[in-house]
């Protein structure tokens, strides 16, 4: 009898031939890269993904890109501190990457860009690579794998934002152009160049330079497994301060603050130390003792109070309560001082292998902006030896970080002036929104108007919108007094409208030629700016430098609040400033900067033209009377 069963599995057997044969054959591997024996680098794109938002403008269409590069140690020495370059071509925007850290001390974040067209990537937390004689083929020692993610923008599949190039940066090492596998993969074989003879510091080290504000990071003092390092934050802007200082940097070495003299963090933390590396490396420490262990600390100033404190004290130029004035003010007093004692990880336990932090950042409040650039290892810096000889002693090592003031394109002003003079019977008022605008201007006034015209009493008046007026909570009034044929003079109002009492203020004033003929100030302790024939510089006399700030009027109930205010009167001659025209514009400042901060000047000078009329003035007159009584 036939059996169905047998006849369908014939039947099937016969047919799976045809199937296989009708299918597309598979894609053929692409052939492993040839063997290397040496240092093999790899480079492989893995995935495109379009992003948020989407736009008509395919050259600034976002897409997610993820890639990985690989480090393998195939040689028979270790690779110590390894230095991987890949040359970004698309101004890809660097998110994150995994097993390393960009050389410089950008964080991520990082846009390739401003990383002169490639990034230098160093291992993080493991920097060197071990051999397989070594391991026995071990490869998670021999290895290091950076997974990469990032956003690259008008590269659309099936483009592929591939680098321009891959090579290894370390010293003694000879890398040829890669080879392309396929059209996602790039690799070459670093091999150790003969001809590269070490010497005893590889590292050039730099010319010391100068900038608006230098912070010196010296070591002192180093062991195999922790360092002494002093820093030190110096001012040689003449014009610029810093209240309340903040500095901040990244370590990349898994370093840690264990003690502090002159300074402290921000935040006394060793969490990441009992849960990280540092805990299980440094079994026996008493964590609890350890100030700080964040990968980016902040360090503040201590109060003047802990100067002479035997524990937190006793540096040198410490503990100002993070006030830096200008040299041009007080020279003693333009430097912040601070010495620390870091603790070091494997695998860099020798006293010689030293790094300072990257990515410094300092900040003020409120004070000038700083961009600081990489350290930049200098020759060791030199000090006073604690015998009292007369030699110096040098540091073990020094680096020199370059910080200089940039202007933030939102950035607006925090302070402003008016003018006045003898022969004008109103006052030229600070811009309207001279230090920003409300919110919703509209129910206040109108941003693009001129400011209108004062008469002088209306200076002195607090009125309760004046900030919706010009958001600006330090006015300076400069009034020419007087001119007469061997001289004239001028009196000068700071008015501090905000509640902060400003301790050590100062003003500078520039002229275009009124220099020369300065004087002397009668209640500031006023000099002209060495080295600078347009330059007045102006601060409090002892014991009365502060400009304190608003305060309650003598009938708080029915007089408005009281700005601090500060006056002197300034006298100039002629005998050194032939041609001089005083109600020309040459008696008024053309730059005038508070505490490291230029003011808005008015837009127009005062004159018998910009006189309001007289029935303006009885109004405005009247109202300041109302609100005086």
């Amino acid at each position: 009898m036939f059996d169905s069963r047998m006849f369908f599995l014939f039947s099937l057997l016969l047919f799976f031939p045809i199937v296989v044969l009708s299918q597309t054959p598979a894609p053929s591997p692409s052939p492993p890269p040839p063997s290397c024996n040496s240092i093999l680098l790899t480079y492989n794109h893995l995935s495109l993904r379009k992003l948020p938002p989407e736009t008509t403008n395919s050259s600034k269409q976002p897409f997610r890109f993820e890639s990985t590069a690989q480090i393998l140690n195939n040689g028979l020495d270790e690779l110590q501190s390894w230095r991987l370059f890949i040359g970004f071509q698309h101004d890809e925007f660097l998110v994150s990457a995994t097993n390393a850290v960009l050389a410089d001390g950008t964080p991520f974040p990082a846009n390739t860009t401003s990383l002169e067209d490639g990034a230098v990537f160093a291992g993080f937390p493991i920097s060197d690579l071990k051999t397989a004689v070594e391991t026995a083929g071990d490869l998670p020692q021999m290895e290091a794998n950076i997974d990469l993610v990032g956003t690259v923008f008008g590269v659309e599949s099936p483009l592929v934002p591939m680098p321009k190039t891959i090579s290894l940066v370390n010293d003694g090492f000879s890398c040829p152009s890669p080879t392309m596998q396929g059209d996602s993969t790039m690799y070459v074989c670093c091999v150790k160049d003969p001809t590269f003879r070490k010497t005893v510091s590889t590292e050039k080290l730099e010319d010391r330079q100068k900038a608006d504000l230098v912070i010196m990071y010296d070591i002192l003092r180093s062991y195999d497994s922790e360092y002494t390092a002093q820093v030190s934050i110096s001012n040689y802007n003449p014009l610029t301060r810093l209240d309340y200082w903040k500095l901040s940097w990244t370590w990349m070495r898994q370093e840690f603050i264990s003690t502090m003299k002159g300074a402290y963090p921000s935040i006394v933390d060793s969490r990441d130390c009992l849960f990280g590396p540092q805990g299980i490396y440094c079994k026996d420490m008493d964590f609890a003792n350890v100030l700080n262990c964040q990968r980016n600390p902040t360090i503040v100033d201590l109060p003047l109070e802990k100067t002479n404190d035997s524990t937190l004290g006793g540096i040198p130029f410490c503990c100002r309560n993070g006030t830096i004035l200008p040299p041009s003010m007080d020279p003693s007093r333009s430097t912040s001082i601070f010495q620390l004692t870091v603790k070091k990880m494997p695998p860099y336990l020798n006293r010689t292998d030293l790094a300072a932090p990257q990515n410094f950042q300092i900040k003020g409040t409120p004070n000038a902006h700083y961009k600081c650039e990489s350290p930049g290892h200098v020759t060791p810096s030199l000090f006073p030896d604690s015998s009292g000889l007369l030699v110096n002693k040098t540091a073990v090592a020094s680096w020199q970080v370059l910080c200089n003031i940039t202007q933030p394109k939102d950035a607006t002003p925090k302070c402003c002036v008016s003018f006045s003079a003898f022969y004008d019977d109103s006052v030229i008022p600070c811009k309207t929104c001279a230090c920003g605008c409300p919110k919703n201007p509209s129910l206040t006034c109108n941003t693009t108007a001129p400011a209108r015209l004062l008469p002088p009493d209306a200076l002195l008046v607090p009125f309760d919108n004046r900030t919706e007026k010009d958001n600006c909570g330090v006015s300076i009034n400069w009034h020419v007094n007087s001119d007469y044929a061997k001289g004239w003079s001028a009196r000068i109002t700071l008015f501090n409208w905000g509640e902060t009492s400003f301790v050590d203020w100062f003003v500078a004033l520039q002229f275009r030629k009124a220099v020369p003929g300065f004087e002397k100030t009668y209640s500031f302790n006023g000099t002209a700016l060495n080295g600078s024939d347009n330059t007045i510089f102006m601060h409090g006399l002892e014991g009365l430098n502060y400009l304190v700030g608003e305060v309650d009027g003598s009938r708080p109930e029915k007089d408005p609040r009281v700005p601090g205010k500060q006056q002197s009167v300034i006298s100039f001659s002629k005998k050194n400033t032939p041609g001089l025209h005083i109600t020309a514009g040459d008696g008024f400042p053309r730059r005038v900067i508070f505490n490291g901060e230029e003011c808005l000047l008015p837009g127009i000078l005062p004159s018998k033209a910009t006189a309001p009329s007289s029935w303006v003035t009885i109004v405005m007159c009247s109202v300041i009377l109302i609100l005086f009584y």
